[in-house]
């Protein structure tokens, strides 16, 4: 019973990534896209704990933490790019 509600959740979360995928294509703005992308990052966050369930095992909580990071780094990143267009600000005194 169990086996099959985790497998049915990674069936779940693969069609949600596919969704956003085309969210990602199609959205018509960039805020849209960035969201897409956000939402690609939880899900495999979620697909890899599945999975580690699954395999009955530990080894991929640090790929977790990993992807939560780079996810959560690309996040604001991106928002900040929409935001004022520059990631990286540079201040002139000249």
């Amino acid at each position: 019973m169990i086996q099959a509600m985790l497998t049915t959740s990674l069936v779940l979360f693969s069609i949600t990534i596919a969704i956003a995928v085309i969210r990602i294509i199609l959205g018509p703005s960039m805020p849209d896209r960035v969201i897409g992308l956000d939402m690609i990052g939880v899900n495999l966050i979620a697909m890899i704990a599945v999975i580690s369930v699954v395999m009955n095992t530990k080894a991929f909580l640090e790929v977790i933490l990993i992807l939560g990071i780079l996810s959560f780094i690309g996040t604001i990143a991106f928002s900040k790019f929409i935001e004022r267009g520059v990631i990286v600000e540079r201040k002139h005194d000249r």
